[in-house]
């Protein structure tokens, strides 16, 4: 049997944080949970990298798209590595084999008459990749809020209105779009009716050609979506049983794709999970806000499985979540070195105490099995509804049963018992605990494989985990006369305020090396030579300098000046301001579009090429190197002044 399960593809606008890990970790407790019921299954993420966003991004610091992105996915690939996620398929949609998939898919939409050209004048998105289409110039993005942009340009256009009711009616159907809440606004906003869909642009050349029209590359969702079939093309693994996304990106998956397949005759994909954000401190991450989380730190300090318990007990899969650092230690330590380590160090270290590191043949107490069979199938019902939370919250149930088992039969009194009895009952007792164990163990390791598979070696298997099957998580199979492995404690507890001291220095240190690959390329400066620093100033002559933040909104070439751009920069005055700048030479217009940078916002107006430049953008340079615009790693308010 075979199960197929996908991350979203991730786009490298940013090097992977908490949200992204959030998401993989969760599929890849799926996977293990569905291989523990006998599939062959096949995880598969990757990273999304064509689209406008990305081309800007790679000029502002220097680079090429594609020394961009090699960057970035190298980044999701190394920080899935490090953290075990059990990965099958890593696709990049820069790969020649996606786009392939690409074409073929735009073909068969196109043959069967899907697929015509037209034009488009209108906002767009660039932050989320969006067409705006009831938007004026200057309104925000419904998303994200970001100002939109308005273009003008020659488009292939996808008849997604043709399919409405198809639309309204899978919707309509509880399986494929979950949870409910999801379902609801996705099918309250294809009520309002759907418009036919670009799904090509001509203003940028980072992305995949439209075949036979080369002037054209394929819009980024209409690219990015197909990876999922590209990463196992040939296998025999389409459709998907499982796409897990964030909530952000449920409209693309729950409206355009199914069109996109239908028109192209492909099968649908079986089922959509979107969960819900991860709040920090109960704010959204992201990185204008500067609260990004990232896992390396938390992995360093407590190990991963911390993490991935912490993110599915807490947060409800499905509803937003908010994470903290406090709350993280907190859990690790009730839950984790109070809860599951503690029944495990117990109840090996008295079998190594008492019975000599083997497990004891003896009676089973029925009221412990029954409540350890309970546990057991609502485990495996919460699974199958990614119901994390209540699974977990189940199975600690069955932990703090077995704990209160322990102080009731008091197993260290009956070993000093002289009663004939006495040794059956020990066993008896001992028996229990380890069996409940290692059902624990077993039902936990999807959620914690490495905690779980040091409990699996202790308990006597030389097996992995990992090769459990759920026909084996029945009450009586653990191997009477088994010697126990090397007992050591699993969750050493965590003093609070040392280990978030910790964890916050790791990640300062782990966001700068991740700032350092958006840095501008380094310029060989073997042929200039450093000026020497001018005259001295008094403060009050630099205080007559104002400087000021502002965004590029056009930009265009002078013509006749090949070094010369003239742009219109928004330093929040009633209107942009007009200035003229030499960096035609480094920069593309379409790259600065969006970006911040600084100004001289009193200098007095001149003409440059008969054009009135008000003001001057600042950039830095060495004799014979190109000018570099001075730019803001925190996110700054248009027209702050720089003092």
């Amino acid at each position: 049997m075979k199960y197929y399960l996908t991350t979203p593809i991730y786009y490298v606008n940013a090097a992977p944080h908490i949200g992204h890990t959030y998401t993989t970790l969760a599929a890849d407790a799926v996977k293990r949970f569905k291989k523990m019921q006998g599939y062959e299954v096949v995880l598969t993420t990757g990273t999304d990298e064509h689209g406008q966003k990305i081309e800007r991004a790679a000029a502002a610091i220097g680079k090429t798209p594609k020394e961009f992105t090699d960057t970035i996915s190298g980044e999701f690939r190394g920080q899935w590595e490090a953290l075990g996620l059990s990965i099958d398929r890593f696709q990049r949609t820069t790969s020649p084999s996606h786009a392939e998939v690409v074409k073929d898919l735009f073909e068969r939409c196109r043959k069967n008459g899907y697929i015509y050209k037209g034009s488009y004048t209108g906002q767009y998105c660039v932050s989320c990749e969006l067409y705006v289409n009831d938007a004026k110039p200057g309104d925000p993005c419904p998303d994200c809020q970001r100002p939109t942009e308005t273009v003008t340009e020659e488009n292939y256009y996808f008849k997604l209105s043709a399919f409405q009711s198809k639309i309204e009616e899978l919707l309509s159907n509880g399986d494929f779009l979950q949870p409910e809440t999801r379902r609801n606004e996705v099918l309250a906003f294809v009520k309002q009716g759907l418009q036919d869909l670009s799904i090509s642009r001509t203003t940028i050349k980072w992305g995949i050609p439209v075949p036979g029209d080369e002037k054209h590359v394929f819009y980024v969702w209409f690219d990015a979506l197909a990876t999922y079939m590209s990463a196992v093309a040939g296998e025999n693994a389409w459709p998907a049983d499982l796409h897990l996304i964030g909530k952000e990106i449920v409209r693309f998956h729950a409206v355009y794709w199914p069109a996109f397949l239908w028109a192209a005759e492909i099968p649908l994909p079986k089922r959509i999970f979107a969960h819900g954000w991860l709040l920090f401190e109960n704010d959204k991450m992201s990185k204008s806000r500067g609260n990004i989380v990232r896992a390396t730190p938390i992995h360093k300090v407590l190990g991963f499985d911390a993490l991935r318990y912490f993110l599915l007990r807490e947060v409800h899969f499905g509803q937003d979540g908010s994470f903290s650092f406090d709350a993280l230690v907190g859990r690790y330590n009730s839950d984790l070195a109070n809860g599951l380590g503690n029944l495990a160090s117990r109840t090996l270290s008295m079998i190594q105490q008492y019975r000599k590191g083997v497990i004891p043949s003896g009676d089973s107490d029925q009221q412990l099995a029954q409540a350890a069979r309970e546990t057991m199938e609502i485990a495996i019902e919460a699974y199958e509804r990614l119901d994390f939370s209540r699974m977990l919250d189940a199975v600690w149930g069955l932990i703090g049963a077995a704990d209160k088992y322990i102080v009731e039969k008091a197993p260290w009194k009956i070993a000093k018992d002289t009663a004939a009895d006495a040794p059956a009952r020990l066993d008896g007792v001992l028996y229990s605990c380890a069996e409940t164990l290692r059902l624990v163990a077993g039902i936990l390791s999807p959620i914690l494989p490495e905690s779980t598979q040091k409990i699996w070696a202790q308990l006597g298997y030389h097996t992995p985990i990992s090769d459990v099957t759920l026909g084996q998580l029945h009450w009586g199979h653990l191997p009477e006369g088994q010697h126990l492995g090397m007992v050591a404690g699993i969750f050493p507890r965590a003093e609070a305020a040392t280990t978030i001291e910790k964890m916050a220095a790791l990640e300062k240190e782990e966001f700068a090396r991740q700032q350092a690959l958006f840095a501008p390329k380094s310029v060989p400066a073997a042929a200039s030579t450093v000026p020497p620093v001018s005259d001295t100033i008094t403060i009050d002559d630099f205080l007559k300098v104002d400087l000021r933040v502002g965004m590029i909104k056009e930009a265009a070439p002078v013509k006749g000046a090949d070094k010369l751009l003239q742009l219109q920069i928004d330093i929040g005055e009633e209107k942009p301001r007009n200035i003229v700048a030499g960096i035609a030479t480094v920069y593309k217009p379409e790259a600065l579009i969006g970006r911040k940078v600084a100004i001289v916002a009193n200098l007095a107006p001149r003409k440059l090429r008969g054009l009135e430049s008000q003001g001057m953008i600042v950039a830095a340079s060495l004799e014979n190197t190109p000018p570099a615009l001075v730019s803001f790693l925190e996110e700054v308010p248009i027209g702050a002044r720089l003092k």
